[in-house]
């Protein structure tokens, strides 16, 4: 945070030039400017926001929906991303990168009934229209300011091209009640279709192996625990939702 009176900026060193489109499209705060200084870095000044960031509760708001669809359906965002060498990712490079990284764990039973149903399931659960995902929904990330009515979401360093049904999964999974699917998904501007729900279905079983082998990987074992009990969970859900 840089200070000048009562003028105050938040500064980023060696950002993406993903965050001039994304601050273009509103979906974070400002960008005021961009500056090369004489080491060969690159600083950002952005526009520094008084606010909160949004509690578990507020997730299923229609503003999280209307900002998230905004992202899903922005061609300049996507046009940037693939400018900067990102390419689509299908299920099947999803579910080949989560067996790779599966090699050498503990195989257990419920760890191996995901692999096996992500893998079955992978060519169905394709879906040809990519979008700009930030896959990383999660409520810390989203930014409300004071006057409650300014939402921005933040941390776009793990933003890939994929299904957008893997935003909308972790929403779900995470912050909505499984009853309220549907409505949620009437907000977003979507019908919760036999497709759409084995699409979501697939993404909420590959992120959470994904987030299990992370805390894994960084020996947090508490918070490794909970995904496998997660894991536990929807592999029942997967069989009985899509019987």
């Amino acid at each position: 945070m840089a200070s000048s009176g009562e003028n105050k900026l938040f500064i980023k060193r060696n950002s993406s030039p993903f965050l001039a489109v994304l601050s273009a499209e509103g979906i974070v705060p400002k960008l005021l400017w961009t500056r090369r200084v004489d080491n060969g870095d690159v600083l950002t000044a952005q526009k520094w926001m008084t606010g909160r960031v949004l509690t578990p509760k507020e997730m299923s708001s229609d503003k999280v929906a209307g900002l998230l669809k905004k992202i899903h359906t922005s061609e300049p965002l996507l046009t940037m991303m693939k400018r900067l060498g990102k390419k689509p990712m299908t299920t099947t490079q999803i579910v080949n990168q989560l067996t790779g990284q599966a090699r050498g764990r503990n195989e257990t039973r419920a760890l191996r009934q995901s692999l096996n149903f992500l893998k079955d399931r992978a060519e169905l659960a394709e879906y040809p229209k990519k979008s700009v995902c930030h896959s990383d929904i999660n409520h810390n990330n989203w930014l409300l300011g004071n006057d409650e009515k300014s939402l921005y979401l933040v941390d776009w360093d793990q933003a890939v091209i994929a299904d957008p049904a893997m935003d909308l999964a972790m929403l779900l999974y995470w912050y909505v009640e499984e009853d309220q699917w549907q409505n949620w998904l009437g907000l977003y501007g979507l019908e919760l279709t036999p497709s759409l729900q084995l699409r979501l279905v697939w993404h909420m079983l590959a992120m959470t192996l994904r987030f299990m082998f992370w805390h894994q990987e960084h020996a947090e074992t508490k918070k490794m625990i909970l995904f496998e009990k997660d894991l536990l969970w929807l592999n029942e859900y997967a069989v009985d939702s899509l019987l």
